[in-house]
């Protein structure tokens, strides 16, 4: 490679400042070959992958320094930052190519390097340059070649697997350079950095956006964004409602906690305390605790608390209400055996705005000890309500972000990812901060792409990435590990990430939920269906993927009459249900009902006109080659191309 590109062998000015920086160094592979078929065409595409590169730059704090021909050079003043970078640029890249004839298609070769550089105005010269260029020399279209000095900065902040490429000869560098090459995979995502760890853990995080995470993975990356996802939850499952079994131990369902100020606008607080009691009882594994989902479908409503156990399957019921003023904060609760009618135990607390935590965490207890069990010693309920900070401003700003959150609109979900910016500038260490953040930039894919979908996936991923680094007992990020891995088709990874979850929160429905979407990609449907119905004991009103899954489940074991049922229950609810109409389609075709599968292959191409089986092939997440030929040739018979 010609390391004058980018003016890297010029001698520079004795009074050249020195720095340590992270360069980017690109090129394109096969630049010439590409000029000689088609010039103008060439021009175009270079320039539309450039502008698009420039972006992702500016994204991760870097600076385009140079880009002379089909180079490009770019500094950073973080090596994470620069590798993150250097990954999105090659999944967007590889993206914009799947619109191109094959013909036509133009890769870039990447090498980042970490290392001293000169600087003399906006140009950057030196051994650090020449590494980075030498790095570049080394990778494939499309792949990404690291220093060793790089290596030795990320390998265990960074999730991404690694080649060594042993060592390097490097014009003008005396030694030997180590190199590596960056194991790249058609959907890998930036991630970033692991940081220290907090001592106490974080309250569990909003059950709702691990929905969302889970179906826009289980599509696959640029498949049906928007309409086709959005799904309603869905009331009962196969053969109506269930006649729960009371489990051995003490199950409880608390009910949304009234809001008594006289202000709607006080509402974020009522249901962040109610959240917050739920949280604290799932942590506790001798408890069957109702998911939150299932009881807030109660709110605003008069219920009456016999009926509510018997639809949710609990023993107890908690029921509240609450009153917040600038500084005070009064609270009437009650916890309701609802086999006899009795009240176990009630109280009425009057407390400063600023014990919050510590009345979160006395109600709790209370409740945990009023159905008869013992506290375990050395167990903290209120620690993971906490902020880090201990700020009052930071938990009402989390508070408030989750309330804009469920409303599940562009303009709402702009203003929780407001809140939850500036809570987080006041406490960075608050990993429930990240886990939402992350749940943002999904629903924002979701109501109205402001930006590419696979940007939004990227920028949920990090944030992800960043509540775990934080908080490695967040069981819904460890689910949300899960899918990522699944979407990479690391059916294992995503098996012990799921596990992990369930080890963290034995109360979590959607764990339960993932790995059974997991095991029946991986031919293990007899588990899934255990594990999904599991999740449907503690979320008793479950959203629709929980049935898509399931009946996913029965049609891998051939129960396809009870497949079907479950299929056709989503689509009554959600009539643009993409993979409702797809697996339907499959189901109705291994069955030989062929009109019946004609017709839903007939919806499915109404919802999306430019469906390519043949494309739609490359994304199938089941693990087994035979199988998922199967379903193919299902759809195939349908008259799907």
């Amino acid at each position: 490679m010609n390391t004058k590109k980018h003016g890297r062998d010029t001698m520079p000015p004795e009074a050249l400042e020195r720095k340590l920086a992270a360069i980017l160094s690109a090129d394109v592979a096969g630049y010439s070959l590409l000029m000689r078929d088609d010039e103008e065409a060439t021009v175009r595409t270079l320039t539309d992958y450039r502008r698009a590169m420039a972006s992702l730059i500016q994204k991760y704090r870097g600076r385009v320094v140079d880009s002379p021909g089909d180079n490009l050079l770019a500094e950073f003043s973080s090596v994470v930052d620069t590798v993150n970078c250097a990954v999105e640029i090659q999944r967007e890249l590889s993206q914009r190519n799947d619109e191109l004839p094959e013909d036509r298609r133009m890769q870039f070769r990447i090498g980042v390097n970490l290392g001293d550089v000169m600087t003399e105005g906006e140009r950057i010269y030196g051994d650090g340059v020449n590494i980075a260029a030498r790095m570049e020399g080394l990778a494939e279209g499309g792949g990404i070649c690291l220093s060793g000095t790089v290596y030795d900065a990320i390998e265990n902040k960074i999730g991404l697997e690694y080649e060594s490429l042993g060592e390097q000869e490097v014009k003008n560098i005396s030694k030997p350079v180590r190199a590596y090459r960056v194991v790249m995979s058609q959907e890998a995502a930036a991630t970033v950095p692991a940081e220290t760890k907090t001592e106490s853990k974080t309250w569990r995080k909003v059950a709702i956006a691990l929905g969302l995470i889970v179906v826009l993975l289980a599509g696959a990356a640029g498949v049906i964004w928007n309409v086709y996802f959005r799904l309603p939850d869905v009331k009962g499952t196969i053969g109506g409602k269930k006649d729960f079994a009371l489990p051995d131990g003490p199950s409880i369902a608390v009910l949304p906690f009234a809001n008594m100020s006289g202000d709607p606008k006080q509402e974020y607080f009522s249901d962040g305390l109610t959240e917050n009691i739920i949280a604290g009882l799932s942590s506790d594994g001798r408890l069957l605790v109702i998911a939150r989902n299932s009881t807030f479908s109660y709110k605003g409503k008069s219920v009456k608390v016999q009926e509510v156990a018997r639809e949710l399957g609990a023993q107890y019921v908690v029921e509240g209400s609450v009153q917040k003023t600038e500084d005070r904060v009064r609270t009437t609760v009650q916890l309701i055996d609802a086999h006899t009618g009795h009240h176990v135990w009630s109280e009425r607390y009057d407390r400063d705005l600023k014990h919050i935590f510590s009345l979160q965490d006395e109600i709790t207890i209370k409740i945990i000890t009023s159905v008869g069990m013992e506290l375990v010693h050395g167990e903290q309920y209120g620690e993971e309500l906490i902020p880090p900070s201990g700020s009052l401003d930071v938990y009402m700003k989390a508070l408030k972000a989750m309330d804009y959150f469920f409303v599940m609109n562009k303009e709402d979900n702009i203003l929780a990812r407001k809140e939850l910016e500036e809570a987080i500038a006041l406490d960075p260490e608050y990993a429930f901060l990240y886990s939402l953040l992350a749940a943002t930039h999904l629903v924002d894919v979701l109501v109205q792409p402001s930006e590419s979908p696979l940007i939004s996936f990227a920028k949920a991923n990090k944030n992800i990435t960043k509540a775990l680094a934080l908080d490695d007992e967040d069981w819904l990020a460890h689910v949300t590990l899960s899918q990522l891995h699944l979407f990479s088709k690391e059916h294992d990874k995503a098996i012990a990430a799921a596990e992990r979850a369930i080890a963290v929160n034995p109360n979590g429905a959607d764990a339960y939920a993932q790995l059974g979407l997991v095991l029946t990609f991986s031919g293990r449907a007899e588990e899934a269906t255990n594990l999904i119905e599991k999740a449907m004991r503690l979320n008793p009103i479950p959203p629709a993927y929980y049935l898509l899954w399931l009946g996913n489940a029965y049609r891998h074991l051939g129960r396809y009459e009870d497949a079907i049922e479950l299929f056709k229950q989503v689509l009554e609810h959600s009539p643009n249900n993409f993979f409702a109409h797809l697996w339907l389609t499959a189901t109705y075709s291994a069955l030989g009902r062929e009109e019946e599968a004609r017709h839903q292959a007939q919806e499915l191409l109404k919802l999306d006109p430019t469906f390519s089986l043949d494309q739609w092939t490359k994304k199938i997440l089941i693990k087994d080659k035979a199988e998922a030929e199967r379903l193919v040739e299902d759809l195939r018979k349908a008259g799907l191309k």
